[in-house]
């Protein structure tokens, strides 16, 4: 009887820290996987990004998300920012999608708005988060969409080449907003 008792003792910790350990494991993993909520700026509801042919380094063609893309849609964070390689990069995908046309050469406005601040049309747009969506889905003011199937089934900006162009919209005069300011982002955003 002793033995039984025992045993069944050591069964019942056995399981509690199965318990423990299996939920340990499911809280880490749910929070690492958190992702940053985007908003349409066109009516305010909820999108995701999820066809694999929106992530990845433009020149690699691989579609595996960058270590850009994954803080981005963590944090909201666009690490480019202060990269030179990237918003030098940046640059030539604001010419390559023809933002100049609209917005002028420096980003600074011409028959668009002007995307630099420090007042923007849309004020969400002095943060990364902010800017991306509203070049993503596009506005009710004119601009199309520009992030990928949104603009053509198959074709338009990746995640990557967006946070590239933005950081290198950000060097233009945005007089030192960098756009991951947790105070605007906490202000604009609704994550």
């Amino acid at each position: 009887m002793d033995i039984k008792y025992r045993l069944g003792e050591d069964m019942f910790k056995m399981k509690q820290l199965l318990a423990i350990l299996f939920t340990g494991i499911l809280s880490f993993s749910l929070g690492a996987h958190a992702e940053i909520k985007l908003i349409k700026t066109t009516d305010g509801s909820e999108f995701k990004i999820t066809d694999p042919k929106a992530f990845g380094d433009t020149k690699k063609k691989d579609n595996v998300k960058t270590k850009a893309e994954i803080e981005f849609l963590k944090t909201g964070k666009n690490i480019y920012v202060g990269d030179a390689k990237a918003e030098k990069r940046g640059k030539k995908r604001f010419g390559y999608w023809s933002c100049t046309q609209c917005h002028g050469p420096t980003a600074k406005g011409q028959v668009g708005p002007g995307l630099v601040g420090p007042t923007f049309k849309y004020p969400k747009d002095i943060t990364n988060q902010g800017m991306l969506e509203t070049i993503w889905f596009g506005t009710n003011g004119g601009m199309g969409g520009k992030g990928y199937g949104v603009m053509a089934a198959d074709d338009g900006m990746t995640v990557d080449e967006l946070l590239k162009t933005i950081a290198w919209v950000r060097t233009q005069g945005s007089q030192g907003i960098s756009g991951n300011e947790d105070e605007n982002m906490k202000k604009f955003l609704k994550n």
